[in-house]
């Protein structure tokens, strides 16, 4: 999901699990999850125009059953 907060674009990568069993869902946001949502901004940027020096934010919203977390900035760009 792509939003927009104030100045900033945020980028938002949602998990969800029904039940602990396979871990949390903001644990399988792992640093590989993270080079590509990286790297799908810095496409999107791109391809809409914007340069990348626009600022951006990483969020993570976590559904663990009927828990819900929103993590804002979450995680750095990754290359």
């Amino acid at each position: 999901m792509i939003a927009k907060d104030g100045k900033y674009l945020v980028f938002v990568e949602v998990k969800y699990r029904h039940t602990g069993e396979r871990g949390w869902a903001s644990a399988a946001v792992d640093w590989r999850k993270q080079k590509a949502v990286s790297r799908t901004a810095e496409f999107y940027l791109l391809k809409q125009g914007y340069g990348l020096d626009t600022p951006c934010r990483f969020d993570v919203v976590a559904i663990d059953g009927d828990r819900i977390e929103w993590i804002q900035n979450a995680f750095d760009y990754r290359r």
